[in-house]
């Protein structure tokens, strides 16, 4: 199945658009799981377990696993998730871009060892170093396009010269490379961040029904229901919104499972509550 017909399945399955970002940090969790043998593994155990019927997706961030040499627990976490949620897709966000030959080091890292069904891509060094990716056709090719940091607007608002007199800014152009030289195997997304719901709109005239991951709704402020309304689909779906830390700290305790789910649960609801129709509702 290709990761679009997979996504869109669990969309139905779970009547959900929310995506649990998986960036453990150490630091935050409780004291039952602050050293020891696969804690980071234990840690996201726990959450998956507690939230699996809530969610249309799950996002490990690769930088909260290698930065403590734990990308064993990061296998074993997608390996997890594979074996007991196969329903669930599983992204990670890598954010990788390099040259062609670079690139292919890239795509063994993501589908081969870790066996992801999408990752997310930097696209500013063109279409050699996103092609890689592209070619592995059953597998998602999550474009960064206008991303939800602070920051983001000093490249992806630059406007281009090479269209008419105004210009547009990087990030539609971007969004519309995805959208046709780049989707030849239909397998492309684009990042737009909660944060910037006018653009995400406009990116939405552009591109149709493709779909977009969403961070920015929990801890960095995205307003949900600018961003449902800007952003969904005719159907109420198109929409894999993450949230990571505003989910997974709910509580440092020993209940930081039941909180996270707790969590989730609400913004579920609150995502939900803005859609156009739950055409996806079991």
């Amino acid at each position: 199945m290709s990761f679009i017909k997979q996504l869109q399945a669990s969309w139905q399955s779970s009547d959900s658009l929310l995506c649990i970002g998986l960036d453990p940090d150490m630091e935050r969790f409780p004291k039952s799981l602050a050293s020891g043998a696969d804690n980071i593994f234990r840690f996201n155990q726990a959450i998956i377990d507690a939230t699996h019927d809530l969610v249309c997706a799950y996002k490990p961030q690769i930088a909260y696993f290698s930065a403590l040499g734990a990308e064993q627990q990061l296998e074993k976490t997608i390996a997890y998730i594979k074996s007991n949620y196969p329903h669930i897709p599983v992204i990670l966000d890598a954010k990788r871009g390099d040259i062609g030959s670079t690139a292919t080091q890239y795509v063994k890292e993501a589908f081969v060892r870790y066996q992801v069904d999408a990752v997310t891509v930097n696209p500013y060094m063109g279409f050699d170093s996103v092609k890689p990716f592209l070619d592995y056709q059953d597998k998602g090719v999550i474009v960064l396009c206008k991303t939800s940091n602070e920051g983001a607007s000093q490249l992806q608002e630059v406007r281009l010269q090479q269209t008419d007199s105004d210009g547009e800014p990087v990030y539609e152009y971007i969004a519309q490379l995805a959208a046709t030289e780049w989707n030849f195997n239909h397998n492309c997304l684009l990042v737009m961040g909660a944060t910037w719901p006018e653009q995400v709109a406009k990116v939405r005239s552009i591109v149709g029904d493709m779909p977009f991951l969403v961070p920015g709704a929990g801890a960095q402020g995205g307003d949900v229901g600018s961003i449902v309304k800007a952003g969904q689909t005719a159907d109420g779906t198109g929409l894999i919104i993450s949230a990571s830390r505003s989910i997974l700290y709910a509580s440092n305790h020993a209940d930081f499972a039941e909180a996270a789910r707790t969590q989730a649960e609400a913004l579920k609801q609150a995502i939900n509550s803005h859609r156009n129709k739950h055409a996806t509702a079991v």
